[in-house]
């Protein structure tokens, strides 16, 4: 099959054409028919399987027939800025042909120019749900033509608490459209979304629901917690990792990590919520260009990292949400390309691995690396006064013993607690999963 056989315009065509693209994926090959016939549509994908051109390009094809309005005739809502920028570039480079107007609206920018492009008229606003209603209360962005809605990454914005702004965002749509929801994974959340959201959908599933893309490698290394840093740069220096993808679980481990391995003598970036978009955007060309070696980044800053024969992603921090270890092993691998994604994993994520190991309904495979391991601050020399500060209190009030409770109640005995694979006072018990919060 080729993209003719869909039988899109030659202007599509001939875009597609230039983009080097000659065979459609799986999902373009159902979601394209389905959505030229104007059906809902339920599609399950990993991400770097095409998902953006099997809804651009006919969608694209369906404005062309009609003639354009001020007000935008289709809507994309994605959850993060990079996401959107990256869905609204698809729409202008698929659509370069064609007479059709694309906006991409997002915040942490000035909302100025994008008020500006909006009240010249548009075919395609991409948006965030949080600017987005910004810019409807002041009565800026005029929803009640929309014809056609688009949830790009569904899950991801459920996950970041989006389903309020969801539904307030429905409200100000006309009832009769069509509804395209596209998801990596399918927790009972978005299941219970597309209940609510899609009239007869035609369900697309390219792969086991849950489930990471067959090439990529996976590979756990377990390693101690204060010894993962000293890992992650031998992996990068030895093996020669040109470009590295890394994920960590906070904004503050992101911007530590990073500044930590530009001091071993790698180029190193962070990108997370708490940075500017300029330089998030700053980052990431610097890191496609192959000026930054390793991209440091947390689950949310990553939605929209799309990068062509990326080879190595690595979990710095295991996820604390099983499906977001999907996603983001899928920013390698992508486009039938092999990769490489490893977890660095130390004993107090033990249970976080067993929980992403029960979703994707396999072991991943362990390796051994032998590698220089650094100090940590308990293995130091300490002073004669470090030490001494270091001694259990004996008598007085508050703490006895050396361990003993508050208020005088019995001490531990027996020495230190054990976690479940064996490492003292290392985990005791089911780690809480935090959710992370919305970004707008």
């Amino acid at each position: 099959m080729s993209f003719r056989d869909f039988g899109l315009r030659a202007e599509l065509l001939r875009a597609v054409d230039t983009q080097g693209y000659t065979t459609p994926t799986p999902v373009q090959s159902e979601a394209i028919p389905a959505i030229l016939d104007e059906r809902d549509v339920l599609a399950g994908a990993q991400t770097g399987t095409g998902k953006t051109a099997a809804f651009a390009l006919p969608i694209l094809q369906l404005l062309s027939d009609g003639h354009s309005r001020r007000t935008p005739r289709v809507l994309v809502l994605a959850p993060t800025r990079e996401l959107a920028a990256q869905v609204g570039d698809s729409f202008q480079i698929y659509g370069q042909n064609l007479r059709l107007r694309t906006t991409i609206v997002f915040g942490g920018v000035g909302i100025q120019p994008q008020i500006d492009k909006l009240r010249r008229g548009i075919d395609v606003l991409v948006a965030t749900p949080g600017r987005l209603l910004d810019l409807a209360g002041r009565k800026i962005a005029d929803l009640s033509q929309v014809e056609i809605l688009v949830l790009d990454e569904a899950d991801r914005m459920l996950d970041m608490g989006f389903i309020h702004d969801i539904k307030r965002i429905m409200r100000l749509l006309p009832r009769q459209r069509q509804n395209l929801l596209f998801s990596a994974t399918y927790p009972d959340s978005v299941q219970d979304l597309a209940n609510s959201l899609l009239n007869n959908p035609v369900q697309i599933q390219i792969a086991r629901r849950n489930t990471a893309a067959e090439n990529v490698t996976q590979i756990v290394h377990h390693v101690p917690r204060d010894q993962k840093r000293a890992l992650l740069s031998h992996l990068i220096q030895t093996e020669d990792w040109s470009q590295v993808l890394v994920f960590t679980r906070t904004k503050h481990g992101a911007n530590r990590l990073a500044k930590q391995l530009v001091s071993d003598g790698i180029e190193a970036e962070a990108i997370h919520g708490n940075k500017s978009q300029s330089a998030r955007t700053r980052a990431l060309t610097g890191f496609k260009a192959g000026r930054v070696r390793a991209l440091i980044a947390t689950d949310i800053a990553s939605r929209g990292i799309d990068i062509e024969q990326l080879p190595h992603v690595v979990n710095f921090d295991l996820p604390n949400i099983p499906e977001d270890y999907v996603h983001r092993i899928g920013r390698t691998g992508r486009a039938g390309s092999e990769g490489t994604a490893r977890s660095l994993v130390s004993n107090e994520e033990s249970q976080f691995l067993r929980d992403i190991e029960r979703l994707l309904r396999r072991d991943i495979p362990v390796q051994d690396v032998d590698f220089p391991r650094r100090s940590s601050p308990a293995d130091r020399p300490q002073s004669a006064a470090q030490r001494q500060s270091r001694r259990p209190q004996v008598g007085g009030g508050g703490r006895s013993g050396g361990g003993g409770s508050r208020g005088g109640g019995g001490s531990r005995s027996g020495g230190s607690t054990t976690s479940r694979s064996g490492g003292a006072a290392a985990h005791t018990g089911r780690p809480q999963r935090r959710r992370p919060q919305p970004q707008h």
